[in-house]
């Protein structure tokens, strides 16, 4: 038999004191005593009393919930991203309910309903490769919830962003390479046109002209720069007559891959091929040799994404600006690049 829930006025009864006041106490009301609020608490854990939160938002307008929408979890960046909204959202006690998209547009916009349905006061996301329209993000912002978007931006868009700089991320990276000797650079970029790839491929090709080399569309391999697809960029430059001296990979994942092919062929790392990937995930420092690798300070984008939405959320009459905050990156100088010392 399932037990039915306890409710507020059973632990008036239970008290001997007004339903109200054991409303206020259980939402830290200050002309609630301390006696009152944990004899409350007590009687709370007692009956197994669990608050509803969507009846607590429709009475008050706040749910005290911001949903997050990332691509996925299992990557470092987001996970660290996540970790860094919740630090700033938990602090000023807000729960953080997170959604995956899976890099697909239908799971976002499902992703996207299924919070306004849990009337969330905010949300912030990393839209997925697949996403060409937004309409489900501005029809959240049409409700007077705010909308950040993070790591992907969409500057067409009248939404507030956090980013890192894509363009000086991948320009450091390809001058590392020049500086380090190479003169026949590859770039493994992403099938997807969305801005980060596009911003990184602009900063490789603008550092070898500056540097007074020359831009060979036949070094650039598209692909969706997973592990395998670092793999198979690597094999498909390797077949060409001239091979490639350094690669600068778009993606953590694919400069990993291309990394296993190399050692597999016996070509020599950085000697005869120095690589450089963009996002420091963990294992670019557990490789042997550690990979190179552009920061993009991910702790960090997510603070900065939640002090947003704390500024958006308490305007009242929800006419915020939206702002656009762009992170420095970092290069990460490892042994993969690392040709003179």
């Amino acid at each position: 038999m399932k037990k039915e829930k306890s409710t507020i006025h059973d632990i008036a009864r239970k008290l001997n004191i007004t339903a109200s006041t054991v409303s206020r106490a259980l939402n830290d009301h200050p002309r609630i005593s301390e006696s009152t609020k944990k004899a409350v608490q007590k009687a709370a854990q007692k009956l197994n009393y669990q608050p509803n939160h969507l009846a607590a938002a429709l009475r008050s307008g706040r749910s005290n919930i911001l949903g997050v929408i990332v691509p996925t979890v299992d990557r470092s960046f987001f996970s660290s991203v996540v970790r860094g909204i919740e630090e700033i959202a938990n602090g000023s006690r807000y729960n953080v309910m997170i959604c995956q998209s899976y890099d697909n547009h239908e799971k976002e916009v499902a992703a996207v309903e299924a919070l306004l349905s849990a009337r969330v006061d905010g949300i912030i996301a990393s839209y997925a490769k697949e996403t060409r329209t937004f309409d489900h993000f501005m029809k959240a912002k049409q409700r007077g919830i705010p909308v950040i978007l993070f790591d992907r931006s969409n500057d067409d868009l009248e939404l507030s962003h956090v980013v890192v700089d894509d363009f000086l991320g991948a320009y450091k990276a390809t001058e590392h390479l020049i500086q380090q000797g190479c003169k026949r650079i590859g770039h493994f970029t992403n099938t997807h046109p969305i801005s980060i790839f596009k911003d990184r491929l602009r900063g490789y090709k603008e550092a070898l002209i500056a540097n007074g080399l020359t831009y060979d569309e036949s070094l650039v391999v598209e692909s969706n720069l997973q592990l395998e697809d670092g793999r198979e960029s690597m094999l498909q430059l390797l077949n060409r007559k001239e091979l490639p001296d350094g690669i600068f990979s778009a993606s953590a994942y694919g400069i990993l891959g291309a990394l296993q092919v190399l050692i597999e062929k016996g070509i020599r790392v950085p000697q005869d091929v120095a690589l450089v990937g963009f996002s420091n995930e963990p294992y670019t420092s557990f490789t042997e040799p550690a990979l190179s690798a552009v920061e993009q300070h991910s702790l960090r984008m997510g603070n900065a994404a939640a002090e947003i939405f704390l500024e958006e959320v308490s305007e009242e009459e929800k006419k915020f600006i939206p702002q656009k905050i762009v992170l420095k990156p970092e290069l990460i100088i490892r042994q993969s690049s690392l040709r003179k010392k």
